[in-house]
């Protein structure tokens, strides 16, 4: 061989020098920060886009799951990981989520806030690592284009609005109402809640509002307690207005177990079988619909156009409709009750 003439002494001293540029250059690296480690694709695999729901258990957030897997399915090289806590108020399983997606060192965070406050931080630290986030549903109390790409959502205020208006139409532009409101903390029901309030005050000045503080809690059966309490205070309501799909729920089962299911106007937002079935059975009188299956395919579209370095909107409406008996068979309508999700959670 060519090199079989040097003495062992020189090729020592070579092999010593190349391993000293090996660690100069890792050094560099790790001078360079975490905020610039590439956070697209690893060099012989997909996007790795990370999918965090409030929750897993509802019918809205499997529509939100589809979405995103009908994204997944048409877009090249990206793979959707789906993860939620259990209930939808547990804070701290949801940041413990979000940390493991990051230790992971997935593509990219797409996810629904379950508090706007209590996840800055951890969403911050992601971006911090070079994992961009994009918000979904729920706004954050974060600073666009600095702690996240993107919201995508319902502008939940105005749905609120819409909702007052419809329900001001119920009674007539006169009555009693009741604002059941959902958790503290939670960003789209509380814009939802304050639109409708906001919205009444405008169209419909003698509607008194009776009750607008007292917050159901996450769950049917937090909600079923509270609304229970609420008819005991105000045995003469016209009208209750819910945020969510879980604590309407709950109010029916309280109506119908005082006797009063649809005597009391019922305006809500989501629908889930049973809330079809009560509107169908007038005990519901609207259904405000979100689209939460577009909403979840634009969230992850938004994601992987971002990582591939297209400029993306900062805020994207995925729109909403409100559901009656009338208006439930409606093509739109109908499909937003009801999200063909079968065809993409086998």
């Amino acid at each position: 061989m060519r090199y079989r003439g040097l003495n062992m002494s020189f090729r020592i001293a070579a092999v010593m020098m190349i391993a000293v540029a090996l660690v100069l250059v890792s050094a560099g690296c790790d001078d360079a920060g975490p905020a610039t480690a590439p956070a697209t694709r690893s060099a012989d695999g997909p996007l790795r886009i990370a999918l965090i729901p409030k929750a897993v258990n509802l019918e809205y957030w499997k529509s939100i799951h589809a979405g995103a897997i009908k994204a997944q399915r048409e877009l090249e090289d990206v793979v959707v990981l789906w993860k939620g806590a259990s209930r939808e108020n547990d804070r701290e399983q949801q940041i413990a989520i979000v940390e493991n997606f990051v230790n992971a060192r997935v593509s990219g965070i797409v996810i629904a806030p379950l508090d706007e406050t209590a996840l800055v931080r951890p969403l911050q630290e992601a971006v911090r690592a070079g994992i961009p986030v994009v918000i979904m549903d729920s706004d954050l109390r974060g600073e666009p284009g600095r702690d996240y790409v993107s919201y995508v959502a319902t502008d939940n205020a105005a749905a609120g609005r819409r909702a007052a208006r419809h329900m001001g139409e119920l009674l007539g532009g006169r009555g009693r109402v009741i604002v059941m409101r959902y958790q503290v903390g939670s960003g789209s029901t509380a814009l939802r809640e304050d639109g409708f309030l906001a919205g009444l005050a405008e169209c419909c000045p003698d509607v008194e509002v009776v009750s607008s503080d007292q917050y159901a809690g996450p769950t049917t059966e937090t909600g079923m307690v509270k609304a229970e309490n609420l008819l005991n205070r105000y045995p003469d309501v016209d009208g209750i207005f819910c945020a969510c799909e879980p604590i309407a729920w709950g109010l029916v089962l309280a109506l119908r177990n005082a006797g009063r299911a649809g005597r009391v106007k019922v305006v809500a937002f989501d629908p889930s079988s049973s809330m079809i079935e009560a509107l169908q059975r007038g005990e519901v009188h609207g259904l405000v619909l979100q689209d939460p299956l577009t909403m979840g395919e634009t969230a992850v579209r938004v994601m992987v156009e971002h990582l591939r370095g297209r400029p993306v909107e900062s805020r994207i409406d995925t729109g909403s409709e409100i559901a009656t008996l009338e208006n439930m068979h409606d093509p739109l309508v109908r499909r937003l009750l009801r999200p063909p999700i079968e065809a993409y959670l086998r």
